[in-house]
């Protein structure tokens, strides 16, 4: 009769031959079941909503299982080819992509259309982490100043586009390799320092009214709250009514009247702040908290500098994705259309943050699988 212990080493090596984590695939399935009820409230009760969302998901998370399955040094090899490629869309987004909604960002393939700028938040950090981890640790001047050059093009072309939200977390998945290789506190002060001199420039010549718009607002929405301040002001009082228990599930005044903009969406934080209170905000925290001490752990205990520099970088950007979407609904930030990983509705942004953790998967389970 088998042991306990020797049971539960089976069952965790069934996982790791299915290169499958399970203490992050469980904290993804809490994140999406719950997403699934708040979507379901924040909708309008729309049954038909949630059913898409979940025919959304479980493409999501089909693509996590696929790219989990492909070894870490596939991701090394095609670093160059697939970030050429990915500038070479980015260009013809700008040439010939389709316009919506005011901005230039999708190629029309026909029988679809494509947004290279979400592909490009997964290439760029693989390949900065190729490049850097060709060169000894920790990173010298000369090679971080070329990997700041690598992510500085793609962020621009897509800023172009006009995209701000996408544009920055292309930057941050970049420039937490380049922290994470080694580089200096005074090396990184000096980079704040610059891109501080360059705003004005960034305000005069590269910002869209309409940005800019979003920043006046961040910084006084009381100045028009009928107008461009109505919507950061109606999602403050949604947060702020949830009080300590919150209003219960489907009984928030904010979203079922329809005062929130985009409550299924960038401003679903909202509607469960409203529903659920501090109490549910504080547990929605701890799993997303859960999800990111795992991929640090994952990082931490990968054997080779790629490999950990890619884990921390996806990591590290899953948790800018939660903090910009909290921020932006809480009038912390400025509002850039950034979802609340795995519990807004949508679609392509969902499945490539899904394919980042299906990478980080491969870099923990293939470690594993292989050191046996």
């Amino acid at each position: 009769m088998r042991s306990t212990g020797q049971d539960q080493a089976k069952k965790l090596d069934i996982w790791q031959k299915l290169h499958l984590d399970l203490p992050l695939l469980l904290g993804l399935l809490s994140l999406m079941t719950l997403g699934l009820f708040v979507v379901y409230s924040a909708g309008g009760q729309d049954f038909d909503l949630v059913v898409r969302q979940g025919v959304r998901l479980g493409v999501a998370l089909l693509v996590m299982f696929i790219v989990a399955q492909i070894p870490p040094q596939v991701y090394f090899k095609w670093a160059v080819p697939t970030f050429v490629i990915g500038l070479g869309l980015l260009v013809a987004v700008l040439l010939v992509g389709t316009v919506g909604k005011g901005a230039q960002r999708w190629l029309n393939l026909g029988f679809m259309q494509f947004q290279p700028s979400e592909v490009m938040k997964l290439i760029v950090p693989i390949t900065i982490a190729w490049f850097i981890s060709q060169h000894d640790l920790p990173a010298k001047l000369g090679n971080i100043v070329i990997a700041f050059i690598l992510v500085l093009i793609p962020t621009l072309l897509i800023a172009k586009q006009p995209d701000l939200g996408t544009s920055l977390l292309i930057a941050s998945s970049g420039i937490f390799v380049i922290f994470l290789a080694g580089a200096s506190w005074k090396l990184i002060g000096t980079c704040v320092g610059l891109a501080s001199a360059f705003t004005p420039i960034l305000w005069m010549f590269l910002m869209k009214d309409y940005q800019k718009q979003r920043v006046l607002t961040f910084l006084d929405p009381e100045k028009d709250p009928l107008g461009s301040g109505y919507h950061i002001i109606q999602s403050k009082i949604a947060i702020g009514s949830g009080g300590l228990y919150g209003k219960g599930w489907l009984q928030g005044t904010q979203s079922q009247l329809e005062f929130l903009p985009e409550r299924h969406t960038d401003f679903i934080f909202s509607v469960f702040s409203e529903e659920f209170g501090l109490v549910g905000v504080t547990a929605l925290l701890l799993v997303y908290l859960a999800i990111v001490m795992r991929g640090l752990w994952i990082a931490v205990n990968a054997q080779e500098a790629f490999t950990k520099l890619l884990a921390g970088s996806i990591t590290l950007t899953f948790f800018v994705y939660v903090f910009v979407n909290i921020g932006m609904v809480s009038g912390l930030l400025p509002v850039v259309g950034v979802p609340l990983p795995l519990v807004s509705y949508g679609g392509t942004s969902m499945v490539t943050l899904m394919a980042g953790f299906g990478i980080l998967m491969a870099i923990g389970t293939h470690r594993r699988f292989n050191a046996q």
